[in-house]
């Protein structure tokens, strides 16, 4: 199945939905002491290998952290190859003062805020759907 490339129809049903609870990004040597069923992210960095779990997980693991994120799912099934959604909603977060980290899935874009802004990204991202 085919995602959505037209960049209006995207923003206009992109419909954001807000996870509950707190993620952090962390940086390991090694996977093997964590479970894969925790791991939300992974990427593979020269430095070290970047992971995206729940933030009680990596307390509980004794992970390292300095972000705490909401995370906000963009429900619309988006093409890795449809151009302009990523620029049009870090536009508007940036307009906001909400930084914002994107990991583009298969089906969905996930967006990482601060904690603190989640519910703000949240409005934004509705308005910005709105808008169009």
């Amino acid at each position: 199945m085919q995602g959505e490339t037209q960049l209006e129809e995207l923003i206009k049903g992109m419909k954001p939905s807000l996870h509950s609870g707190r993620y952090v990004f962390a940086t390991v040597a090694t996977t093997e002491h964590i479970q894969r069923a925790d791991i939300l992210g992974e990427f593979k960095e020269e430095e070290g290998i970047t992971i995206i779990l729940a933030q009680q997980k990596a307390d509980a693991l004794r992970i390292p952290y300095e972000f705490i994120a909401a995370w906000i799912t963009l429900t619309i099934h988006s093409s890795l190859s449809a151009h302009g959604l990523t620029a049009a909603f870090a536009t508007a977060l940036a307009k906001n003062k909400i930084s914002c980290n994107v990991i583009a899935g298969y089906y969905h874009d996930h967006l990482f805020v601060p904690h603190t802004e989640g519910k703000r990204a949240l409005e934004v991202l509705k308005a910005l759907a709105k808008a169009d």
